[in-house]
């Protein structure tokens, strides 16, 4: 009589594995897969509720004629060219700053620049509303200074309103950065610096020629993360600006819940402009690791 043959250890640590997956499989495919999936389909009709129909690519071809979204699409590259390199630039000069053994309080420092990317979105930007008003912190302060003569309405003027956006995100984010760069920086061994120094090497040679060179990946990674969010940025024209004046600050992710959630929804359009979002951060995103790849 032959005896029956059991799980083996691999066998079993495979059914392990499966079991610890299956769930997660599960509610990725139902509330990311599936949802993109049924998206995708949505951004090529038309209509409301049960009354969709299949319109084809009449809604990516509403999107580049469509005034507000362009203006949305030139505003968040408008922040993306000026906010994204000084935020980057700021971060990493600070973490080389912070990362030095001889500065005291390191820890109080950290934290303090730290600090703002733990507060509310909603919260800051209500903040920066109301320092920037015509009646605000700022205003006063310029005013009693002989900066201005009179009160100035920043976020009446669609450059100075974008400009306040760009402060904002550059006080909130700057310190999130930081961490990734200071990170990558105690994986650096300290005696690479001592030997530069030995050999001649000034702050600014040794900044270029040692730090950033090794921060590189991270430095690759931050840009890409800044990029996917700047283009998806919300928070700041919904609370801060609300858009204005006259649409002049306005994000795409503004404008996609103006269409979807005021006066009448129109999901189909949305939704296609929503991957139009998807596909320029996939490109940038892809340029950026093209630029930033050293091997051969």
């Amino acid at each position: 009589m032959n005896k029956k043959k059991g799980l083996s250890m691999r066998q079993k640590q495979n059914a392990t594995g499966w079991l610890f997956l299956v769930p997660a499989i599960v509610l990725i495919c139902g509330f990311s897969i599936y949802p993109m999936i049924s998206a995708l389909i949505t951004s090529f009709k038309t209509g409301t509720g049960t009354n969709m129909t299949f319109t084809g690519l009449t809604n990516y071809i509403r999107c580049f004629k469509d005034d507000v979204f362009i203006q949305s699409l030139k505003n968040c590259f408008f922040y993306l060219i000026i906010q994204v390199p000084v935020m980057l630039i700021l971060a990493l000069a600070l973490a080389s700053i912070l990362n030095n053994p001889k500065i005291k309080a390191r820890g109080f420092f950290r934290t303090a620049i730290f600090l703002p990317c733990a507060t509310s979105l909603v919260a800051y930007a209500i903040i920066f509303r109301s320092l920037f008003a015509t009646d605000g912190f700022i205003n006063t302060i310029a005013v009693k200074l002989g900066i201005l003569d009179s009160a100035y309405n920043f976020l009446a003027n669609p450059l100075s309103a974008k400009i306040v956006i760009i402060i904002a995100l550059v006080w909130r984010w700057t310190g999130y950065n930081m961490v990734f760069y200071l990170a990558g920086l105690q994986n650096i061994e300290y005696s690479v610096y001592e030997a530069a120094k030995i050999d001649g090497a000034s702050a600014i040679q040794t900044f270029f020629k040692i730090t950033v060179p090794l921060l590189k990946p991270t430095i690759l990674m931050t840009a890409i993360m800044s990029t996917n969010g700047t283009l998806q940025l919300f928070d700041e024209s919904m609370n801060l600006t609300h858009g204005g004046p006259g649409n002049a600050s306005i994000t795409m992710s503004h404008y996609i819940y103006n269409m979807s959630f005021k006066g009448v929804p129109n999901f189909g359009y949305t939704s296609a402009m929503s991957f139009i979002i998807l596909i320029m951060v996939a490109i940038l995103a892809l340029v950026q690791m093209k630029v930033g790849d050293d091997r051969e």
